[in-house]
Parts: C-alpha cells; structure tokens; sequence
C-alpha cells in the first residue's frame, strides 16, 4: 500500500482509466491471437499500446497456453507462434498506481465449453458482487457454474484485491465454495478470475519464470547487480518482466537477488494433471448497492 495525495473521487476515476485503456487493448490484443502470430509481437504490443494510451502496464503482459493456468510471458527473443491453443491473455494496466486487471481466453483449440464455464462463472460472480456479500458466496458460485459443464475450478487460484501500486492484495476471492470469507464493503476493488479445467482444478509451479517483483529494499555491493536493481525498483514493487532489463550479467544479477530475497519470482502456473485451462477476468469496484465493472 502506497501514501497517495488524491481524494477518493480522483482515485476512483484512475481506476476508471486504467480500464478503459485495458479495454481497447485487450480488445486489440485479442485479434491479435491467431495461429502463426508471435507471442512476443502480442506482448510488446499490449505493453506499448498501454503507454500511448496514457497508462503503464501494472505486470507484464500474460500468453499463457494449454495447461498453463498463469504466469507466462515471452522471453527476449522469444520466438513461439500461437498454434491450436487455448490462449490466456492476462493484461494489467495502471494509472499512478490505480489498477485494472483483465483477462480472456482466445480459443484456437476447439474447446468453446470450457472458455464459456469460466466466462460465465465471472458473470455469476459479478451478479452477486455489492455489500455484505461475503467472499465465500462468490467463490460459491463461481464453483457451482464451472462444475455445471462438467469441468473443475482451479481450487489454489483466487480473485484479489487491488490497491495503489500493489496488484495482489487482500481480500482474496476463492474459485471455490468456502465456510465464511470475507464481507465486502463500498469502495473495495477487486479482480475477480475464475479458472475452469478439464484436469484435476490443481496447479503448481513450473521449471521457469520470467516475471519477477521487488519485495524488500537491501544494499548491495556489486555494481552490476546495483544496476539490475535500480532498473527493477523502477516498478516501485509491481511485477516486471526479465525481458524489460538490461544488462550483460542479468541473469547472475537476478539469481543473485532472489538468493538475498530482495525480489521474488514467479514460476509459470501449470495444472497438476496436465489439464487445459480457461480463464475469464474483469476488475469492479463496489459500490452502495452493486458494482462497477471497470473493464468491461
């Protein structure tokens, strides 16, 4: 959580515009998704058209594919080309810190049930979203509309929510039925995501990452690793991706820091069973008796 100068109105209107910048380039982005297009072309689009657009990307751009549920992001260089996959495009755009985080699933794969369980758990979730509805409810009905297609919820997934320049804070919102939860209450922000597979509703975490995050502030004596750091710390604690830096010993810089947990890193999510995966996102904010939904 950051000190900010803004009252909550001018606060509120950022988020406002970190979603409609988020809107029309998710929407570009998603045309984009083709069999045989770059995954780094679509990467390096969504992260450039989020700053001509007036905002900054709040994590790097997600392409995640197949049994990978989140996580993924091209490397430099990458050269993968989309084929019949089912696409998770995750997108986060914010405005002095105020975010708005989105996702859709581009199927090229022939799997339209499983892109409509996740899709149409976030319509139930948001239809319940105001007041004094509790967390546990959501994720109630999130599971309830996912199983209804015969699928599975990711169970160690959750929605979150979202403050200035920090993308994944409290509450948490379980794709899953739980005892209790959290009450909502007017003003809070929230990214909610629900995720559906045909594999065992299980990820863990893959072999790589290429998204990384400052977690604490500590010396550090060697300049080339200063460098890295300096470069890192410019994200002021959101995610940043290892193909935004620069350096010719960037991969010992980076080992180097998350030995000295300075940063963090975060693997590609896979699920356990080797299932694929769908996911649907939008962020909203509660109001006096519902939500808005600013990425919609």
């Amino acid at each position: 959580m950051t000190d900010n100068v803004y009252n909550r109105e001018d606060i509120l209107e950022k988020y406002r515009e970190a979603g409609r910048i988020l809107k029309i380039v998710r929407t570009e982005a998603a045309d984009m998704v083709k069999v045989g297009n770059s995954l780094l072309e679509v990467a390096e689009f969504v992260e450039k058209k989020t700053i001509e657009l007036g905002g900054r990307p709040a994590f790097p751009c997600n392409i995640s594919r197949n049994q990978e549920a989140a996580h993924a992001t091209p490397k430099v260089g990458d050269k993968d080309v989309f084929g019949k996959d089912i696409v998770k495009l995750d997108l986060g755009v914010h405005v002095d810190g105020y975010i708005a985080d989105s996702a859709v699933t581009v199927d090229l794969s022939g799997n339209s049930d499983l892109v409509k369980a996740s899709e149409e758990a976030l319509a139930a979730a948001i239809d319940l979203m105001k007041p004094g509805v509790s967390t546990g409810e959501v994720g109630a009905a999130i599971e309830e509309t996912i199983r209804s297609y015969g699928l599975n919820p990711i169970m160690n997934l959750t929605g979150h929510g979202l403050s200035q320049y920090e993308a994944h804070d409290n509450p948490a919102v379980p794709n899953k039925h739980v005892e209790g939860g959290v009450v909502l209450k007017e003003g809070d922000v929230l990214a909610i995501e629900p995720f559906a597979t045909n594999g065992t509703g299980l990820v863990h975490d893959g072999s790589w990452a290429e998204i990384y995050s400052v977690i604490q502030k500590k010396p550090v004596r060697l300049p080339a690793i200063r460098n890295v750091l300096k470069q890192a710390e410019d994200y002021r604690g959101l995610p940043f991706a290892k193909r935004w830096l620069n350096s010719d010993k960037l991969d010992f810089s980076l080992i180097q820091l998350e030995k000295a947990r300075i940063i963090h890193s975060y693997p590609v999510l896979i699920e356990s069973a080797g299932g694929l995966v769908s996911q649907a996102e939008h962020t909203l904010i509660i109001t006096r008796d519902g939500c808005e939904v600013t990425t919609k």
